[in-house]
């Protein structure tokens, strides 16, 4: 029997903003007329069932059709060329060898003979990164999402266009997300707002004038050696396509927040050039 599902078909029942079927194949259609992202999402800690239904929701508002995949090993240039907006909301590690659960936090010791976290290896390769960095320099729009910046402590090439990488985060908690440039499209008239989440820290590669957004715990709760502030947001050109950052999104509830649901909107339309 024969399984092959095209994307056509995939796409037809949902409209123009419609979602892709998980696992992709690379280079089977041409682009169309109409603006196309793909998705890059899921790993051990984040569902990739949560992230599709909050990124419907934004995708569908901003009229945009987007294909989702879970195949980190088929990110690459002949894929990436069918679309106009590549965004990757997973971060950098695979177990090959498995592991005990979805909550690396849970583990107890003595269950198994080493911790599961000693055998995680990154999935990107510079290869990749280059497909991600020439897609950009040609005119495509780039989300990284949420704990994406830690791929970036995987590959030369993909930090190089992604601008940042990962330091780590503390548990879940309140923090106040506040605009740093009101001046952008992506942020103008945006107002601050609290929000219940992981606070990412991250190191800024580029040129403070570019950031956006800032993350700062209330409660004078600090992470480590690295105080109560974290940079939480940046966009910029990047030859001739664009980059996007922002560092919330470990749940729907965060996803959701009205102020940061316009914002993460407005990215997509600003990645593609609509704003």
């Amino acid at each position: 029997m024969d399984h092959a599902v095209s994307r056509r078909h995939l796409l037809g029942a949902t409209g123009a903003a419609g979602a892709g079927l998980l696992g992709l194949a690379a280079g089977q259609s041409p682009k169309s007329d109409h603006p196309r992202a793909l998705a890059l999402i899921g790993d051990r800690y984040h569902n990739p069932d949560y992230i599709r239904v909050s990124l419907d929701r934004v995708f569908k508002e901003a009229g945009v059709a987007v294909d989702y995949t879970i195949a980190y090993d088929r990110l690459s240039r002949d894929l990436l060329r069918n679309y106009d907006l590549f965004l990757c909301f997973r971060d950098g590690m695979i177990w090959p060898n498995g592991y005990l659960g979805p909550d690396a936090y849970a583990y107890e010791p003595g269950l198994e003979n080493r911790s599961p976290e000693a055998e995680s290896v990154a999935w990107i390769t510079e290869e990749q990164g280059a497909a991600v960095k020439d897609f950009v320099s040609a005119g495509g729009g780039f989300y990284s999402f949420h704990n994406n910046s830690h791929v970036s402590l995987s590959s030369r090439n993909y930090r190089e266009v992604m601008g940042g990488a990962y330091i780590g985060h503390p548990a879940l908690r309140p923090f106040r997300v506040r605009v740093v440039n009101s001046g952008h499209p992506i942020t103008k008239g945006i107002q601050e707002f609290m929000v219940n989440d992981e606070q990412h820290y991250v190191t800024y590669d580029k040129d403070p004038k570019y950031v956006l957004l800032e993350s700062e715990n209330v409660d004078g709760l600090e992470y480590g050696d690295h105080g109560k502030k974290s940079v939480a947001g940046w966009a910029y050109d990047y030859g001739k396509g664009r980059v996007v950052f922002t560092a919330i999104g470990h749940t729907n509830h965060a996803m959701w927040i009205p102020a940061h649901f316009e914002l993460q909107k407005r990215a997509v339309r600003w990645l593609l050039k609509q704003i």
